[in-house]
Parts: C-alpha cells; structure tokens; sequence
C-alpha cells in the first residue's frame, strides 16, 4: 500500500499473467492494487465497486475474457468445443456482474465476436486467447482516445470564465484514461474556458468526494465540495453556468441513466435555465431500449445507505433501499457529446443518427 498520487499505479493494468486494477474502495486515503489471476475474481471486483463507471467496467469485463481465454485454452487442442463452451460462460458471468452499465454488456460482446472470428479462420485455441489479448488492450486504448474526443468537443459548449457542476466520477479512474464529463472539465481549463467546479459529494458512495476531487487536485483545477442537497442551491442563485454528468446506460429516444441524484440536477438545471450536459462514447448507447423505463436499475446493499465504512449513521434495524441510478427523461437534456460530436435535441432523431453511423455536426452552444 502506498500514498494516492499520481505517480503511483495506473488505474487498470494487464500483464502477462493477471489483471491489476487500483481499488477505487480506498481512494482517497490509500492506493492499493488489487490483482487477479483468474476471470472468476472478475465479476466480484466489479459488484464490489473495487473498479466502477461504464466505461472502466467495460475494459475490466474484457480483459477478464481475455483471462478466461487464456486459462481455458491450456492444454486445448484443435477440437475447441470445449473451449468455447468454457469461455461463452465466463463470459456470461462476467456480463452479469451489474446490470446497468451498457458498457459491461458491449464489451464482453465484442469479445466473443472476435473469438468467434478467430475461431472461423481456423485458429487453435491459444491463438484466440492471444487475439482476445489484443483486442482488450485495444478496448483499453481506444476508450483514452475516445475520451479525449469527448473532452475537445465538450468543452466548445462552454463560455469564457465558466463554472460548472458535476456529479459522481468519471475521470481516470472511470474510464480508460482523461474521461467523459471530467474530460469535457479538463479540455476546458487547458483551453482556459473553465473557472471553477462544483462536485457533488455523490452518497451513499462518495464517489465524487473522494475521487473526483483527488483527479481535479492532482490537475490543480480550482473546485468546491458540496453535499448533494446543496447542488439545487447554487445552481438557483446563478453560480452554475452548467450541470456536465457521464452515462451508464442511454435509451434510443436520449433517456439516459447515470448515478442516483443526477434526475435531481437535470430538474434542477431545467428550472433554471442552466445547460444540462452528458458526456458518454458511443458504447453506452442501448439500440435495444426505446426509453429509459427498460433500462433495468441495479439495487444495491442497503448497508451502503445506513453505513459510512462501517460506522452507523441510523439506528440498528432502520428500513433503507439503495438504487445505485436513476433516469433523466430526454427532454431535460441539453445536449449528449460524444466522440463522433455533439448530439441535440430532438434527441430520438440524433441518436438515431448516431446509432446509424451517420457523422455529426461540430460543437456549438447548446439550446
């Protein structure tokens, strides 16, 4: 165990013989690394938030394919039925770990499909474990590049002098590097659009007190702590210029599931008047959603509701529940960036674009 800082570990490392993520469960006090040598440790780390947000789910779930290829290859030879049936099910454990991130499901996808392309060109089973190899650490690197797209794009909907709020984590340690909405925040103060940001604290898990504020120190961009229940406050007396959130899981018509307390900062933001922004690459896109009332929102231990590690905050036997997201309806939304550009409303007809492969307008302000 070592001191948080920025020299230390990388967030999600794949090695020759394991997987190594950071323990997002420690942070900000510690940087612990947590490794796994067999896929069957994978779905635990995800469930117990050790690694969270979509997209970081999503590289986790397939380099735990890419274990399970590689522990289920050993020994196989060219009758790879076996194999197959082996690997399709860890897979299908690995994509149940948690049910709302659509990244977790996509990546895992993506995967098998390329083992089953391998498989057509009649490559034995090794070969495939070492292409699956690639293919994760190209997931890995392409989400930075996609994250960087995002940040550039966002940032161009945002004035001179801005300050803007922000919800949960999803930097560095969400991602495979730089992030959405903390990208579309870091592109800006590099272009020195950006003031200041607000971060709210994010309960039950505290995700943005104790790791969106640790990536902004490290940055040196100015911001303030709030609780949630203050959010409503500043934004009303005019010092949020605009609310800029991630994504879990967005529907075709734009709905858009992310962290619980965001569908409060969208009404918010709407009453107001201020921008309601989301940043999220194209793999948490559902085509197969309508709206967001399909999207399927995990229930998580009441325990994170009633507890601080370990600490009571309610009497023994209080009644709790604890829905890790909700839905922001469409039609709160500003504007949904993406790398491929900037999505608006009527947001049915852009991300029908978008789902379509159809390129999309430049950046501007958002209505």
């Amino acid at each position: 165990m070592m001191p948080a800082g920025r020299t230390g570990a990388r967030p999600i490392e794949f090695t020759s013989s394991s997987l190594r993520i950071i323990d997002q469960t420690k942070l900000p006090a510690a940087t612990e690394v947590v490794e796994v040598r067999s896929w069957r440790d994978v779905p635990d780390l995800i469930r117990a938030l050790k690694v969270r947000g979509a997209p970081a789910i999503g590289i986790v779930a397939a380099y735990g394919v890419a274990l399970a290829a590689r522990e289920h290859a050993e020994g196989r030879t060219a009758n790879s039925e076996g194999f197959f049936g082996n690997l399709q099910s860890a897979a299908d454990a690995i994509a149940r770990a948690r049910p709302t991130a659509a990244n977790l499901g996509w990546a895992v996808n993506e995967m098998m499909s390329e083992a089953r392309r391998a498989a057509a060109k009649g490559l034995q089973p090794a070969e495939i474990a070492a292409a699956l190899e690639t293919l994760a650490r190209a997931l890995h690197a392409a989400d930075a590049a996609t994250c960087r797209r995002i940040g550039d794009h966002g940032a161009a909907l945002l004035g001179v002098g801005s300050s803007v709020l922000t919800h949960c984590n999803t930097g560095d340690f969400a991602t495979g590097g730089y992030g959405t909405a903390l990208g579309i925040i870091r592109s800006a103060w590099r272009e020195g659009t950006l003031a200041h940001v607000f971060v709210g604290e994010t309960r039950p898990m505290f995700q943005g007190a104790r790791l969106t504020t640790w990536e902004l120190r490290q940055d040196g961009i100015p911001h303030t702590l709030i609780a949630d229940s203050m959010a409503a406050h500043f934004i009303s007396r005019g010092r949020v210029d605009a609310v800029i959130v991630g994504a879990d899981r967005i529907a075709r018509n734009g709905d858009t599931a992310n962290k619980i307390g965001t569908y409060a900062l969208a009404v918010a933001a709407r009453e107001h008047g201020v921008p309601f922004i989301v940043a999220a690459p194209r793999s948490t896109f559902d085509s197969a959603i309508a709206d967001g009332s399909a999207i399927v929102i995990e229930e998580r231990d009441r325990r994170e509701v009633t507890h601080v590690a370990d600490v009571a905050l309610a009497p023994e036997g209080t009644h709790a529940e604890n829905p890790a997201f909700d839905v922001t309806p469409a039609k709160f939304i500003s504007a949904i960036v993406t790398e491929f550009g900037v999505l608006r409303p009527p947001l049915l007809e852009s991300v029908a674009a978008l789902l379509a492969g159809a390129s999309l307008l430049a950046a501007r302000p958002p209505a």
